[in-house]
């Protein structure tokens, strides 16, 4: 038997594990052509408590925040909206796509007690929602 054989079986192995991973990632990453689609992918978020207000930081790099949805529905904060390749991008050969495209969503359960005056701000690429506590609920 050659003495390559085990090593050359297992450099086509791994070979063909990498192009299955790069096969997967781009179907989950892949762009939704559809606002009817689920999303495509959930943007990180942080969220901070103070006694007067409650702050929620979307990170949205790339994304237009005239295109994102904020709503509160049942006790949820909703944050929706389309991160696009930009235009000048659609003819580009793709090296590396590691941000996610297409249709977002993320549903965060607010803590308890009603909000008001919820203000929305956008800065370096992410969405700042402070949503005030109802003076009942505050600390």
């Amino acid at each position: 038997m050659d003495r390559g054989f085990p090593r050359d079986w297992m450099w086509s192995e791994a070979l063909a594990l990498l192009a299955r991973a790069e096969r997967l990632n781009r179907e989950v990453f892949r762009p939704a052509s559809s606002g009817s689609q689920p999303p495509a992918w959930e943007p990180p978020i942080d969220v901070l408590e103070t006694a007067s207000e409650l702050l929620v930081v979307v990170a949205l790099p790339g994304v237009d925040p005239e295109q994102v949805a904020v709503a509160i529905v049942d006790s949820d904060l909703l944050v929706a909206g389309m991160r696009e390749v930009p235009r000048e991008l659609s003819t580009a050969l793709i090296h590396r796509l590691e941000l996610p495209q297409g249709r977002f969503e993320r549903r965060l359960r607010l803590p308890g007690g009603p909000y008001r005056d919820a203000e929305r701000s956008m800065v370096n690429g992410c969405l700042f929602i402070r949503l005030g506590k109802a003076e009942a609920y505050r600390g």
